[in-house]
């Protein structure tokens, strides 16, 4: 699935009207199915907007250039993620036999966001440029989540904070691609195994 829904709301630009409005935002749709199968290179205005049935002009109305979309689709990208991973940071009552749950909760929400986004996901998080750099940022994002989390006292104090992050970020984007883009688990399976190997291991007690 690739609705792009949620990225779309509240997308950039000029108001142009509701069929202008529904018109940038089919181009946004086609632009990031274009990207994410052909590459930014390979991807052309002229397809874009034939696919959209557009003209040219109506294109440069919203974009000044393809680097102006593929842009905007990126931008809007990080936006809806870092949001997603700041509303998964843990409040400070939670009862301890809910803390897996909770966790779940702001994992789950990336995992679906992906699943419903891939062509987006796939240009932002893994193909573009600034891949690297999204997932820095996020990085350091979840780890500021985990201190304050850890000052909470949800979890052990002798943890590198900094590894724990980097394994979270480097599990979402595996098990994204090996597991929810093929079909092999669902965003809630995937979510519930990955909490429960992170809090409890896998060493038999």
């Amino acid at each position: 699935m690739n609705s792009f829904e949620v990225l779309i709301v509240g997308a950039r630009g000029r108001k142009k009207g509701s069929d202008g409005e529904r018109s940038r935002k089919l181009m946004l749709q086609i632009a990031a199915e274009e990207f994410a199968q052909n590459g930014f290179y390979h991807t052309k205005v002229g397809t874009i907007v034939s696919r959209a049935g557009v003209s040219q002009p109506a294109f440069y109305l919203y974009f000044s250039s393809k680097e102006a979309i593929y842009q905007e689709l990126i931008d809007q990208f990080n936006i809806k993620l870092e949001e997603l991973v700041g509303n998964s940071r843990l409040d400070s009552d939670i009862e301890p036999s809910s803390l897996s749950e909770r966790i779940e909760v702001g994992l789950r929400a990336i995992f679906t966001f992906f699943e419903k986004n891939q062509y987006i996901t796939k240009i932002a998080f893994i193909h573009s440029d600034q891949a690297y750099k999204i997932k820095e940022g996020l990085t350091a994002k979840i780890e500021g989540n985990l201190r304050v989390e850890q000052e909470y006292g949800y979890f052990r104090a002798d943890i590198d904070l900094s590894i724990a992050a980097e394994i979270v970020i480097s599990s979402i984007e595996r098990l994204t691609i090996t597991q929810l883009w093929t079909g092999k688990s669902t965003a809630e399976d995937i979510t519930k195994d990955m909490v429960q190997i992170i809090l409890n291991g896998i060493v038999k007690k």
